[in-house]
């Protein structure tokens, strides 16, 4: 009998271990991205996780801690695709010879579970010691990788693609797509043992974006609604954050008083990289083609820890020569215990309703570490408008060395943690957060 209990424990270890063991995987041998049977697609976005920060310190109980919120996100809302939108890991402080492993802690909890993801490499993810395609090739050894690279050209980056969500209904190849997926690679950071690297959408990458939304329309015959994921903000947004600013009821979210780190930020406009710069306009490019491109219905970034709101991107806004279209431009929720601030983590949540395509809108919250769920909106032609009104998104905090039961705790304001510290102090500690944002962006 104990012979017995001994070899199914054994069995079951190995089974385990070979679950968690990285094998090949291609996106071409999966099977394809449907809507289920109800006509929904969901996605879940992990955005700025920042795994390997402060490696002989804090750094491990860090990744501990995101690994655990990825896998209670997804055990709250149990997506048919997970989005790794940008700064995976922190490479501007792992080591050369270790940084492509943080991917395996990374992707834990979605092979555990059976699922699938695809990613967007962020500043983060470029460094001097992490190259951005070797970590590509670790993602790609794990079951369920869909990150891919397209877009071959020098300077282009590496996460440039698209995905194809099909019909519940679709039993063979020759099917219309529903939904495009795009992927873009927004750069920055550095080239491996290399150089600094610019920090905007290739113009290479943009001329593929278009090619291959024409060829798409022409072979199906119609323009097909698409969602579109980077890791930076386009300047878009921060003409939104300054002249148009997000109001509380109608696009709720964080919105923390730190300017929007758009792309171009640190490039003057002859492309020579300078702190002091204005923005030189690197990615009117990108953003007229996402105006261009019909059916395009919204793109979701990260990059700011401080930020989640939505907004409709619907006018020609001061400054800027590139006109919206009604394009919703998101922000994710800082999803690691890595990077900077103390925002409580979470995910932003798509859903996708078949029956709602041709109206062209989207359904959007963001899932908590703590269950709960802020910021729902839906994303469509009145999205903005005056007779929307939406729950405000409370600005919350959670820390790793605050917890009740083994559960995170959530604080309502960062001075609420510091244990009554006077405004002297949250002062001091908020100014400290400005001044250590400038100096890392």
């Amino acid at each position: 009998m104990l012979r017995i209990v001994y070899l199914a424990t054994d069995l079951a270890s190995r089974v385990s271990r070979q679950l968690l063991m990285p094998r090949a995987a291609n996106d071409d041998i999966l099977p394809p991205l449907k809507f289920n049977d109800n006509g929904t697609f969901q996605m879940s976005i992990f955005s700025d996780m920042h795994f390997g920060q402060y490696e002989s310190s804090t750094g491990p109980a860090q990744d501990r801690n995101t690994v655990r919120v990825i896998g209670d996100v997804l055990d709250f809302d149990r997506p048919d695709l997970v989005v790794l939108n940008g700064d995976l890991i922190n490479g501007d402080t792992t080591q050369s010879h270790n940084s492509t492993h943080y991917i395996d802690q990374i992707v834990a909890p979605m092979v555990r579970r059976n699922l699938t993801w695809a990613s967007t490499y962020g500043n983060h993810d470029h460094s001097y010691s992490a190259d951005s395609g070797d970590i590509l090739k670790r993602e790609q050894m794990w079951p369920g990788a869909r990150t891919r690279k397209m877009v071959t050209a020098k300077d282009a980056g590496t996460t440039n693609y698209h995905l194809l969500v099909y019909s519940a209904a679709c039993a063979r190849d020759g099917c219309t797509p529903e939904l495009i997926l795009w992927f873009f690679d927004s750069r920055g950071g550095y080239y491996f043992q290399g150089a600094a690297q610019a920090n905007w959408v290739h113009a290479s990458v943009v001329a593929w974006f278009r090619e291959t939304n024409a060829l798409l329309t022409k072979k199906y015959q119609r323009a097909i609604p698409s969602l579109a994921f980077v890791h930076i903000p386009i300047h878009a947004t921060w003409a939104i954050q300054t002249h148009v600013k997000p109001k509380t009821h109608y696009q709720p979210g964080i919105n923390d008083k730190l300017a929007v780190a758009q792309q171009g930020e640190g490039w003057c406009r002859n492309n020579s990289q300078q702190a002091t710069c204005d923005y030189g306009g690197q990615d009117e490019p990108f953003m007229q083609a996402l105006v261009d491109i019909p059916g395009l219905m919204g793109l979701f970034y990260g990059h700011d820890h401080g930020k989640t709101w939505c907004h409709r991107w619907d006018s020609r806004l001061p400054g800027m020569d590139v006109a919206g279209n009604g394009l919703s431009l998101c922000y994710g929720q800082h999803s690691g215990y890595g990077g900077y601030g103390d925002w409580i983590r979470g995910a932003r949540q798509i859903v996708v309703r078949r029956d709602k395509l041709a109206d062209l809108a989207v359904e959007t919250y963001v899932r908590l570490e703590s269950g709960a769920v802020v910021g729902a909106v839906t994303l469509n032609s009145t999205f903005n408008s005056d007779f929307e009104r939406y729950p405000p998104t409370p600005n919350q905090f959670t820390y790793m060395d605050k917890t009740v039961n083994g559960r995170v705790k959530v604080f309502r304001s960062e001075s609420t943690r510091l244990g009554g510290c006077d405004a002297w102090a949250s002062g001091y500690y908020a100014v400290a957060w400005v001044v250590f944002w400038h100096v890392l962006f």
